[in-house]
């Protein structure tokens, strides 16, 4: 994927402001497929590198007097805790094909302590926007990834993540819920993914079992190879998420996910790149599973998949079809819930997707509770296709031509400039979070 100038997401305290970016369009119409940007600032790109490479066994610190260079896979082992400072960026060394790199893992016993600010957020991205060289391009798949792995309950007992070779290292799982595996807030992660083999890729930010201790907060996943944001069991709580543009899930829930998610956006780019299974679209604003079929085809693993969703505001495009044409496949789903995963929805608004909110024939709709919430689909706002009903009590449902909005000031990223700002409770950005959300200080829409 090309390097593109994005209208920028320009807002204070989730209000729509003129002071953007120098390089944002701030009009209806803009090239969102120019390659005319430009990388980070020198301030950052004339910074001294250093390589890190193997395990890290003592606690560590990583300053923003340097960039940080991650050959391979890093792993911060038990024990140790990996500081890192506020204002810091990360980036890989060269990839070379088949080869696992860029991936920093958080292993069970370990921590991480990053803590960026609003004014001052810490960076994982490709390495091409850190060269100083405006003709070379960010990708997908340019950074590996974010891995945390705790001993919080999962439904499988013991599991290798997701993506990596199998090493007792990077296996998760255990039985302590309140597991606490540092602190991640203020930080952005752009470009991430890697893919060891179909379907079994690192994600932007992996959480393995991670528990309740742990904190996430205003935390971006951005143009990522996979999905933006993956919860493998555990019971971590985050809020204020933003999942942009990635090209598989821009969240995903498996393995006894029983969590709280609390403020998280997912929006589309029509112009990145889509998944695919079979030749159509796998691409889904939110998707969810208890258990996969070779751990247990009936899908009744305990504890099953039950995500508590607040205050979500899943966004894809204005109309079904654009000028230019979506990439191809384009999007499938806003939330697909399936093979036996459970799910509690609130206050939350889906809209732009071929089809809304989906109970899949391996899941049962009766546990599927919607509170509050306004869905949209191009060609059905809701589906149950094997058994039950779902649970509601405030439900709005369109399938209009036109997106709806659901009172979101204008949710669409290639409408024109967005802002996700809805008067009420439904959404993301109300009143009520928009001070805290800070959007305009720490999110980057403009690559």
């Amino acid at each position: 994927m090309k390097k593109v100038s994005l209208v920028a997401l320009c807002l204070a305290a989730g209000i729509l402001v003129t002071s953007c970016k120098k390089e944002a369009n701030n009009g209806a119409s803009f090239d969102n497929r120019s390659t005319a940007a430009t990388d980070y600032p020198s301030s950052v790109t004339s910074l001294p590198v250093t390589t890190v490479s193997g395990d890290i066994t003592t606690n560590t610190t990583w300053d923003a007097a340097h960039v940080w260079e991650i050959s391979g896979v890093v792993t911060v082992r038990s024990g140790a805790t990996l500081t890192i400072n506020a204002g810091t960026f990360i980036k890989s060394t060269v990839n070379t094909p088949n080869v696992q790199n860029g991936v920093l893992v958080i292993a069970k016993g370990a921590k991480i302590n990053a803590v960026g600010t609003a004014s001052s957020p810490i960076v994982f991205t490709s390495r091409y926007l850190l060269d100083g060289n405006n003709a070379t391009v960010g990708k997908p798949g340019d950074f590996g990834g974010v891995i945390l792995l705790g001993n919080a309950v999962i439904n499988v007992g013991d599991k290798l993540i997701e993506g990596l070779a199998d090493d007792p290292k990077f296996h998760y799982g255990g039985t302590n819920d309140a597991d606490n595996s540092g602190t991640i807030k203020f930080a952005r992660i752009e470009f991430a993914g890697y893919v060891l083999a179909p379907n079994v890729e690192v994600n932007s930010l992996t959480l393995g079992g991670v528990g309740s201790g742990t904190t996430i907060d205003h935390v971006q996943a951005s143009y990522g190879l996979d999905d933006g944001f993956e919860f493998f069991g555990g019971k971590v709580s985050p809020k204020y998420l933003i999942s942009f543009a990635n090209d598989d899930d821009q969240f995903d829930f498996d393995n006894g996910f029983t969590g709280s998610i609390q403020f998280a956006i997912g929006v589309v780019d029509a112009y990145s790149t889509h998944s695919a299974s079979s030749g159509a679209s796998d691409s889904n604003g939110i998707e969810s599973d208890n258990n996969a079929p070779a751990e247990d085809a009936t899908f009744s693993k305990l504890p099953k998949t039950h995500p508590t969703l607040s205050n979500f505001s899943i966004v894809g495009t204005s109309a079904a079809t654009l000028s230019p044409a979506i990439t191809a496949p384009g999007l499938k789903w806003a939330f697909r819930n399936r093979r036996g995963a459970e799910v509690t929805v609130n206050n939350s608004l889906f809209t732009g997707y071929p089809s809304g909110i989906v109970a899949d024939v391996d899941a049962n709709a009766s546990l599927v509770t919607l509170t509050n919430v306004s869905t949209h689909g191009f060609t059905a706002a809701t589906s149950v296709l094997g058994t039950g009903a779902f649970v509601s009590s405030g439900l709005l449902t369109s399938t209009a031509a036109a997106a709806p909005t659901w009172g979101m000031s204008q949710p669409f990223f290639n409408s024109g400039t967005v802002n996700f700002l809805a008067s009420g409770t439904r959404g993301a950005v109300i009143p009520t979070s928009a001070a805290t959300w800070a959007i305009a200080s720490w999110t980057k829409f403009t690559f």
